[in-house]
C-alpha cells in the first residue's frame, strides 16, 4: 500500500536493518520488478517509487553476520550518505537545539525562550549515545517542565545528562565566579522571600526543583 501511495515520489524507510527476512525478500522483489501485488489480488500493479532508507547499524557487518540480505544491500546502496553521530559533530548541537525547541514549542503550543548559553554548553559536553533522538527527548522533557515563555535551563534536563556532562567539565575561573554570583543571587532571593524557597524560585524565574538542584550543586 505504501509503495502505491508513494508512486511517483519518495518512500522513506527508517531502521531498515531491523526488518525481518520475509520483509527484506518482499522489498527486494519490489525494487527489482517495480511491481506490487496487493493482498487478495492476482494482478500486480506497477509502481515508480524512489526509496531512501536509514539505519543506525553498519549494514556491511549485518550482511557478514547473515542478518541482512546481501542482494538487497547492494540494491539499496546506490548513493550512501554517512551521517556522523552527534558526539562527532558537537558544533551542530546549538543549531539543532534551537530547531528542535521551535518545533516542540509548536507541537505543544507553548512559547519557549532561547536556551541559556550555560545549557547549550552543557549539551555540547554530553556524548549523546542515543544521538539526535536522545537530544530531542531531553528537549521535549525540558519544554514540558519549563514555564511558558521561560528559557530552557540546565536544571530542566535529566540528572543523567547533567551528571555525565558535568563530569567532563573542569572548573574554570569563570565557573567559580559564576557560581559565586549565583550563590549571592539565591541568598538574596531567599532573604527577600522571607526564607520561603518556592517564592524565591519565582523571584529567580526558575522552578522550585531547579532551585533545590542549584543549591545542592553550590553546597548551600
Amino acid at each position: 500500500g505504501l509503495f502505491e501511495v508513494a508512486s511517483g515520489g519518495t518512500l522513506f524507510l527508517d531502521e531498515i536493518s531491523e526488518t525481518s527476512p520475509a520483509l527484506q525478500a518482499k522489498l527486494l522483489r519490489v525494487l527489482q520488478e517495480g511491481e506490487v501485488r496487493p493482498v487478495g489480488e492476482n494482478r500486480a500493479r506497477t509502481v515508480d517509487t524512489r526509496v531512501i532508507v536509514a539505519t543506525n547499524r553498519n549494514l556491511d557487518e549485518e550482511v557478514k553476520a547473515g542478518r541482512f540480505r546481501e542482494d538487497l544491500y547492494y540494491r539499496l546502496r546506490v548513493f550512501p550518505i554517512r551521517l556522523p553521530p552527534l558526539r562527532d559533530r558537537r558544533e551542530d548541537i546549538p543549531a539543532l537545539t534551537r530547531h528542535l525547541l521551535a518545533r516542540l514549542a509548536r507541537q505543544v503550543k507553548k512559547p519557549v525562550a532561547e536556551p541559556s548559553e550555560e545549557t547549550l554548553a552543557l549539551l555540547a559536553r554530553y556524548p549523546f549515545p542515543g544521538n539526535v533522538r536522545e537530544l530531542a527527548n531531553e528537549l521535549e522533557r525540558a519544554v514540558l517542565l519549563a514555564a511558558p515563555g521561560a528559557p530552557i535551563t540546565d536544571d530542566l534536563l535529566s540528572e543523567r545528562l547533567q551528571e555525565a556532562a558535568g563530569d567532563g567539565a573542569a572548573p574554570s575561573v569563570l565557573q567559580h565566579r559564576t557560581d559565586s554570583f549565583e550563590r549571592e543571587q539565591i541568598e538574596a532571593a531567599i532573604a527577600k522571600a522571607g526564607g520561603v524557597k518556592t517564592r524565591a524560585a519565582e523571584e529567580l524565574g526558575i522552578t522550585y526543583r531547579g532551585l533545590l538542584k542549584k543549591m545542592k550543586r553550590l553546597g548551600m
